[in-house]
Order: C-alpha cells, then structure tokens, then sequence
C-alpha cells in the first residue's frame, strides 16, 4: 500500500546532481539491482559520503530484503542531508518494517512537515498510523493525501482499509474497489471495454468470476459465490489451480480454468473480491452461514489412519501454524517465530500437529517444547488434505493466514493470533469474527508484542473442554 520511492521528489527537495544516480533509478525501478549496485559502488568509491548515493544504496539493499543495513545508510543520509524530505519519507517505511514504530512515526511527521504538499508522504504516514492502531489518524492522513492527488490509488485502498478495520462497510468497500487501479492490478483484469457486472441480474448469460487476491481472500469471498449465481444463467470462474478445491466447491460453477482470457464468450465480469460491494455487504449483512466448504470424506478417512498412526493415543490434537508466505507484503507483522509458541507447548494432554508450509517449517528441527509436535507439512499436497486434517483435528491455533480463513469456512474451532493493528477483515476491539463463528481472535496488546498474546492462547486452550478423546 505504500513504499519506498527512488524517483518520486517532494515540491521544494533538492537532490544532488550526479546524473549517474538517474542511471541508478532507472535500474532500480526495472528491477535490474545487479546494475544499479556496480553503479552505485563507482559513485561511492569517487563520493564516500554522497548523501543521494547513500540513500540509493539503502533503497537497493530494502529492495533486497535487507532491512536492517537499509535503515543504517538512509540514516547516514539523512545526516548528511537533513533538508531533503524525500529521505525521512523513505526511512519511515523502512523503520515500520522493522517494527520500530515510533521512529517511522516521527519520520513520517517530519517528511510531511518538510513537505506539505507531497501526497507520498501523508500516504506514508497513514501507513504508520495504521500499524500503531491509530485508525481515525490514519484515516485523516489517507485523506489529506487524497485532498492532494485524487487519483492516487496507494491512498484511497489506505482510506479503505481504515475505513473497513472501523466496520465502515458502505464507504469501505467503494474505496476497496482502488486496488484495481494499483501498478500491475489491471493487467490481471479484462480490457476497460469489457464490460463489468454491476450486480444486476444477467439473465441468461454468462458471468465471469476472477478469483483476485490471495487464497484467504478467495475463501472469504468465495461465500458469496452462491449470491452471484442467482443473478445469471451460467456462472464461470477463472481461478489458479491451487484454489480449484475451493471454487470447485460450488455447485454452480460451471467452469474453472486458470485464467480469465481461457474464457472467450461472457456478458460480464467481477473480481471475486469485489461481491461484498456488489451485494452491498453490511457489517450486520455478513453471510456468516458455515459450514460452506467441507473436506472430502476419502481424504478425512485417509488423515484418520494417518493420525491414528503417528499422534500418541488418548492426546488432544491440536494444528499449529505459525508463519504465513514471505512474500506477503504484510508477513513480518503477521508472523512469528515457533519458539514463541512455548507458552502453548507446556500444555498437559496435548499433541501439536504442524500445518506448516515452506521456510518455516525447518523450526520443527528446533523445537524443545514439552507437548509432542508431529510435522505434517511434507504430506500436506493441496488443500483437500488440509481440510480433511482439520476435520481430524480438535482445534487449531494459527496466526493470519489461509488457514484461519479454511477453518472458519469449515466452521472449525480456532485461535487466530492476530498483530495489533490487524488486516481490516478482523476488525478491531473484538474476540470474535462476524465473517467465521467457529474462530476466537487473540489479539497483540500492543505493535510485536507475541508473548502476551500466546499467554492468552495457551490460557484459553488450557481451559477449554475437548469434544472427545482423540484416539483410536
């Protein structure tokens, strides 16, 4: 939603003139970084302390995911050059992705006091705003960048999503509608001249569902599939294989192919995203009717026997995730290391079965909690076994991820930990979750703060009466 520019110059900014850093821009921006390095490594060794150069070699080590050594040349930057506001406005992305809240805060005042006019920079502090769980100011701040660029995407999907954390659906969902318009959404989308489905019926003709976003957003939305089949005689989606088993889900899909231009002859179309809108979806108007996804009964008898063989008799089984995919823009709030579990691992009567997938998953080679932990991951294939797992299991407990939202589909009993300043789907101020009954939100007292918040789950776990004996 918001970033670190290389280009971008605030009204009054004066940058150094080397024209080899225009160079270095240009490279970076294509994602040529190899380039923009051995450009920068000849301007450095000619201008050890070039505050431009500086500061383009933290954007090119933040584009690299190297955070920390990011923040000490933007630093060095800002040092060397405090007039220039492009630089406290980069830094302060850079500070919130490493969690240092305050810092970015007081960057991100100080980039739009130095520039009142730049709408990067209010966008910027919206941002910060929202992660310290200040939605009326990041709401302010969305605006007044709005006020400044009315065209300005970053901006308006930031309005959105405070909006929507607020439980503002009415204004939330028109706003949401601009992350179409960011760099790179419209080229997933049909031509302009396409025409879109305005939630009128169609008739007997076909309407196109694109299954838009990630594979949470594609279970939470999927809900109100059965609504737009109503409203149209054919019904078809286009939908990357690996969320076939939740779109195949709906009888009246007709047909699921991979992309939307597998489709040549329809009279409508919508981003799946988009239905709530199109419904006109209230806070109060959730469709929350679960179960609307169900895990194949061959694969539930299968994950039985499998269970039965590795969970030791008479134990309470209990999923565990705890990492959601890197490349998630916002993973590093959203996730946590296993070894901050401990507080759940010292439970009596328990067996830990770990959903985990990818880079994660080798912190079970270091796990030393009390409870038995089993990693499934490597037998895990797709998400028809996941969810024939979850039937297997009593409960699990799990941070934001797809996960959370196929348990609720499901109507499986959940812990979802959640960050302070959560995905706005969550709300704020609340335990439970209008979207799925069967879930109870644990929520970070405060920005990073795990170790209260896995208490809590190992308090509320502790307590709870299981359904049965989980043995064979």
């Amino acid at each position: 939603m918001s970033g670190v520019s290389t280009t971008a110059r605030p009204a009054g900014a004066v940058l150094p003139p080397l024209r080899t850093l225009d160079r270095v821009n240009t490279e970076i921006e294509a994602g040529k970084l190899d380039a923009a390095a051995a450009l920068l490594e000849q301007e450095l060794e000619a201008s050890p302390q070039h505050p431009h150069a500086l500061h383009l070699s933290g954007i090119l080590a933040w584009r690299r995911g190297k955070i920390a050594e990011a923040a000490a040349l933007m630093e060095r930057s800002i040092t060397l050059a405090p007039e220039i506001a492009l630089y406290p406005r980069n830094i302060c992305e850079v500070y919130r992705a490493l969690g240092r809240y305050d810092a970015a805060l007081e960057a991100a005042l100080r980039a739009v006091a130095m520039a009142p006019r730049d709408p990067f920079a209010e966008a910027n502090l919206g941002v910060v705003h929202y992660d310290r769980g200040e939605t009326a100011e990041a709401l302010a701040a969305a605006e007044r960048a709005i006020s400044l660029a009315p065209n300005m995407a970053m901006a308006h999907l930031g309005r959105a999503e405070a909006l929507l954390l607020a439980g503002d659906f009415a204004a939330g969902l028109d706003e949401y509608e601009w992350r179409l318009r960011l760099p790179g959404a419209q080229s997933e989308m049909p031509p302009e001249e396409t025409p879109a489905w305005n939630g009128e019926p169609l008739g007997a003709g076909t309407l196109l569902l694109i299954a838009d976003q990630g594979i949470g957003d594609v279970i939470q939305f999927s809900r109100t599939i059965p609504w737009a089949a109503a409203r149209t005689g054919r019904l078809v989606v286009a939908a990357r294989p690996e969320k076939r088993p939740i779109i195949a889900q709906f009888p009246k899909v007709s047909e699921i192919r991979p992309r939307w231009q597998d489709f040549s002859d329809f009279a409508a179309w919508s981003p799946l995203a988009s239905l709530p809108r199109l419904a006109a979806t209230r806070l109060e108007t959730i469709p929350a009717s679960v179960p609307y996804l169900r895990a194949n009964p061959s694969r539930i008898e299968h994950w039985e026997r499998r269970l039965a063989q590795m969970a030791p008799p008479g134990r309470r089984r209990i999923g565990l995730v705890w990492a959601g995919r890197p490349e998630h823009s916002n993973d590093r709030k959203r996730s946590l290391p296993l070894a901050a579990l401990a507080p759940l691992t010292a439970i009596d009567g328990v067996c830990f079965l770990s959903l985990q997938k990818g880079e994660a998953a080798g912190q079970v080679g270091e796990y030393s909690g009390r409870a038995p932990l089993i990693h499934l991951g490597p037998e895990i294939a797709d998400f028809d076994d996941t969810m024939a797992i979850l039937e297997c299991l009593e409960r699990t407990v799990t941070v934001d991820t797809a996960l959370a939202h196929l348990a609720g589909a499901m109507a499986r009993p959940a812990l979802v930990l959640l960050p302070h300043a959560p995905d706005w789907r969550w709300l704020r101020d609340r335990s439970d979750s209008p979207w799925y009954p069967t879930l109870s939100l644990i929520r970070q007292p405060a920005p990073g703060q795990w170790g209260p918040a896995a208490a809590r789950a190992a308090a509320a776990l502790a307590a709870t009466t299981p359904p049965g004996t989980w043995s064979e």
